[in-house]
């Protein structure tokens, strides 16, 4: 939007668009299933990429630590959980503060959980038969709200518990006199549609959750006001009347801005004890046997300049909020806590992959760009054809520079209906790269020094 005099004005837009650039060197912040850094075809070359999920999942555990620890601006607000373990943390609660012997308490969450929807995992095998076998995002008190119910209504849970689990117990053995004989091969996917029809029956005989344990159960799920679920969303297919969240946030995968490059780092872990013998003189066995290093392997490492990019949705954030119960006052505040947050993580936040040994979580990025607008917009087109580094022109600068030339381009010449944009960089020498293009003395972008200040 512009006033009467050509300058763009600040009026809040419904999308905030969010475009960051960061180097790193020698770190692996993301694999693939064998082990090596993913990556993408982009412009005819390949490019490293850190995929969105795995920034996602940063940035939202970095808002909910922060915010458990009494810092940042979502502080002491309801976050999320999202796990395959809501029945052992609703028997946790059971045993610790309501006083239930641990394993009934494992049995009653896990019977109560099943009848509510959801799918467990095999009860034959121990590590997974009292976890989901999806993930539910879901608010961190749900498991205590569950537990404070189940405990309330002890005595009629109890007896709804038993006998559940004796029908199931019954519905589960074979009936009498019944062998099974020995099949083909290709008798097997007749076998295992016959066993499928069996499970869909015997749910029909196990006695119905009371519809009090039900609701109970279904608003202690429900997203209620965690806030990272409003900006995340979640899908839960299993519960049909649990309510789904469309999330208010747009992510991009991060990719490389130049051609993908890589290295096998060989390594080799020294044995302590072995070494002090050899030290002092202690080396009692064979030396061919005891040469060579306790433990050796390979492991990929990348660097590169990347760029990444992210949408919030400010119409979509205040729509869930509401949803979940606020009032339209406590709805606007919440969502505003919630954006300055989310600008603080996006910022700060970096997967945690190899962090001990790459240190790659201190990565702080060589440029923030932030506009509004009435739609999103990805400058990924800007970085089409890769930058060609060299020892004189590295690629952060130039990636700089031609972020900031799309952008330029963007609102100075085809698009009125962005905001004046907002740079942030904490990198000494792309600060003097901006002074020198007189960033702020024109009507599209201008210069801030902290993070707060990019939707201030």
């Amino acid at each position: 939007m512009t006033t009467d005099h050509g300058t763009r004005t600040t009026e809040a837009q419904q999308f905030l668009s969010l475009h960051l650039l960061e180097t790193v060197a020698a770190v692996l912040p993301v694999r693939d299933e064998n082990g090596a850094p993913k990556t993408l075809v982009y412009g005819g070359v390949e490019r490293h990429m850190i995929t969105s999920q795995a920034r996602r999942r940063a940035e939202r555990i970095h808002s909910r630590n922060r915010a458990n620890a009494g810092i940042g601006a979502l502080k002491n607000r309801t976050m999320g959980t999202r796990t395959r373990e809501w029945a052992l943390i609703t028997a946790r609660a059971l045993a610790t503060t309501h006083g239930w012997d641990r394993d009934e308490a494992v049995r009653t969450a896990r019977a109560v959980l099943e009848a509510t929807g959801l799918k467990f995992g095999d009860p034959e095998k121990k590590t997974v038969a009292n976890l989901t076998k999806v993930l539910l995002f879901a608010p961190e008190d749900t498991g205590d709200r569950i537990a404070a119910h189940l405990a309330q209504e002890s005595e009629a849970i109890r007896a709804w518990t038993a006998e559940y689990l004796a029908a199931q117990e019954a519905a589960a053995k074979p009936k009498r006199g019944t062998k099974r004989k020995a099949a083909a091969p290709e008798a097997d996917l007749d076998l295992d549609a016959e066993r499928a029809e069996g499970t869909e029956g015997a749910a029909g005989l196990l006695p119905p959750l009371r519809k009090e344990t039900r609701a109970a159960v279904l608003t202690a799920l429900a997203p209620r006001d965690a806030i990272d679920i409003a900006l995340y969303g979640r899908f839960l297919a299993e519960i049909a009347d649990s309510p789904n969240v469309d999330g208010a946030i747009q992510s991009s995968h991060g990719f490389t801005v130049h051609e993908a490059e890589q290295v096998d780092d060989f390594y080799a872990a020294a044995d302590d004890a072995k070494l002090d013998r050899k030290r002092n003189a202690l080396d009692f066995l064979d030396e061919v046997a005891d040469a060579g290093a306790g433990m050796t392997g390979y492991q990929s490492l990348i660097s590169g300049t990347f760029y990444r990019h992210a949408v919030l949705d400010r119409h979509r954030l205040r729509a869930n909020l509401r949803a979940a119960g606020m009032t339209e006052e406590e709805a606007g505040q919440a969502a505003r806590d919630a954006e300055t947050e989310f600008v603080q993580a996006f910022v700060d936040a970096f997967p945690e992959a190899k962090k001990n040994s790459t240190a790659s979580t201190g990565t702080l990025p060589v440029l923030v760009l932030a506009f509004e607008g009435n739609r999103p917009f990805n400058y990924a087109g800007a970085f089409q054809k890769a930058v060609v580094e060299t020892t004189a022109n590295p690629a952060g600068p130039q990636a700089v520079q031609r972020l900031l030339d799309h952008h330029e381009f963007v609102a100075g010449r085809r698009r009125e209906d962005l905001t004046v944009g907002k740079v942030l960089t904490y990198d000494p020498e792309i600060d003097k790269q901006l002074r020198e293009r007189e960033i702020g003395a024109g009507p599209h972008v201008e210069i801030v020094d902290s993070v707060e200040k990019l939707t201030a």
